[in-house]
């Protein structure tokens, strides 16, 4: 077998792991990449070392997927998911919040959260703001050192995870595993995009 050859072998076996990830993220609820691309090749029936496609190929594959199989009724959910999100952005003005993540990127799906990146002097500070105003928060592990603490809390369509940062973070560009930075909005893009 040629080098060629073995390059589009390869490629084509990528392209199979993303687009079985894709689909088990969009049926399964599955949320975290890394696990849906191990379980793509477990069902593909590939060996383990098999080189896995990037987040960026599965979140392409994704987005497929949902608009061929969810179409509008993804679109509308997609629309809930960022008003909820517009919600949250002048509840939390205070702490100069951004959307982020799968809410913002239109691949969110029906057991997706809404994320919320905040920039505050202590979660403690977060927290003692929303529970003055009733709304009740649990703790979630916390998966970045550069994070002080994920609060979630719930909304009419989805629970968000708000991700409490050090004021000095927010001119740092969080990126994803793979080196691609993570995409944010502030409110006023945020509703620009929901009239477009």
């Amino acid at each position: 077998m040629t080098r060629h050859e073995k390059q589009r072998l390869a490629a084509g076996v990528r392209a199979s792991i993303a687009s079985t990830a894709a689909r088990l993220m969009a049926e399964d609820g599955i949320t975290d990449y890394r696990h849906a691309k191990k379980k793509a090749v477990r069902q593909l029936g590939l060996p383990e070392h098999t080189a896995f496609p990037d987040n960026a190929e599965v979140e392409a594959e994704l987005r497929v997927y949902r608009s061929l199989y969810h179409g509008e009724e993804h679109e509308e959910l997609i629309g809930l998911l960022r008003h909820s999100a517009l919600e949250l952005l002048d509840l939390l003005a205070d702490f100069n919040p951004y959307l982020t993540g799968s809410v913002l990127d239109g691949t969110a799906g029906e057991h997706s959260h809404i994320d919320i990146l905040l920039f505050a002097d202590s979660a403690k500070e977060v927290e003692i703001f929303l529970l003055n105003r009733g709304i009740k928060v649990s703790h979630v592990e916390v998966r970045n050192e550069r994070v002080e603490a994920v609060l979630q809390m719930e909304t009419d369509t989805a629970d968000a995870n708000l991700v409490v940062c050090a004021p000095h973070m927010e001119r740092v560009s969080l990126k994803h595993y793979d080196g691609r930075p993570h995409e944010r909005i502030r409110a006023e893009g945020l509703r620009a995009l929901l009239k477009e």
